[in-house]
């Protein structure tokens, strides 16, 4: 019988750095996911074996399977008899890690998009009174502020407002050395893995700062979204303010 399946695309893995904190099955998880997400192995591509694989990123097969089996357990894979481990197509966006790596950012015909942001703005502040009250902190304690702009393929989508709590990140990096990948970082760096978001989406005509940022014409109307992300213990850790033009994409909250 003629096995009729497409051989996997050759996606190049590279070794993991000892030097990443979190662990290697959760570092094989997000390799993988992108290479799905991003379309180098599409839906119904047979991906190469375990111990392949494991020779790839260097690492044992065990932390190969106990990756593949949460992503078959969260759907992104599936496991069929005489063929092997199958992309099934189905992202499921809902999923913080995705969630925070790509924003749930398409384009207007549906697809996932991954964005790029560039750094505005950087201050160590004082908690005010909104929030000390969001993120249950005393006013006046010590916060990091970031204001982003995140763009695809160079149009600007959405400028960001991140308020982080400073005791939650010792020695944070810099303006110059901080990394793009925020949540990344954080749970990498610090072990701060982000395991519930309140989030609140209204609509309201652009502000001169998003017209100039977004590269809008008043009276245009964007999309505000606040949300406050919480960690494994449901502390707040972060609050954030982001103001998009859906002109040319769309916000997708998928769920399960």
């Amino acid at each position: 019988m003629t096995d009729n399946n497409p051989p996997p695309a050759p996606v190049n893995f590279s070794r993991l750095s000892e030097n990443d904190s979190a662990p290697l099955y959760e570092v094989v998880k997000r390799h993988i996911s992108e290479a799905i997400l991003l379309g180098e192995w599409a839906s119904g591509t047979v991906i190469p074996s375990e111990n392949a694989l494991a020779a790839d990123f260097g690492v044992s097969v065990g932390t190969i399977r106990r990756a593949l089996a949460e992503l078959v357990s969260e759907g992104m894979l599936m496991r069929r008899r005489k063929t092997g481990t199958v992309v099934t197509g189905w992202a499921p966006l809902h999923n913080l890690r995705y969630f925070f790596q790509y924003f749930r950012l398409h384009n207007k015909e549906g697809a996932l998009l991954k964005s790029r942001t560039v750094l505005l703005d950087y201050q160590l502040g004082e908690a005010n009174a909104k929030d000390a009250e969001k993120l249950l902190i005393e006013e006046g304690s010590p916060v990091y502020r970031l204001h982003r702009l995140r763009s695809i393929d160079g149009v600007p989508a959405m400028h960001e407002q991140f308020t982080i709590v400073a005791s939650k990140v010792p020695d944070f990096p810099g303006p110059d050395e901080l990394p793009e990948l925020l949540y990344r970082y954080l749970l990498e760096q610090y072990g701060l893995r982000v395991a519930a978001v309140r989030e609140q989406l209204t609509a309201g005509l652009a502000n001169d700062e998003d017209c100039r940022l977004l590269e809008l014409t008043a009276p245009h109307a964007v999309m505000i979204i606040d949300a406050v992300s919480f960690d494994q213990a449901a502390t707040p850790v972060m609050m954030t303010h982001q103001r998009a033009s859906t002109e040319h994409f769309m916000y997708v909250n998928e769920i399960r």
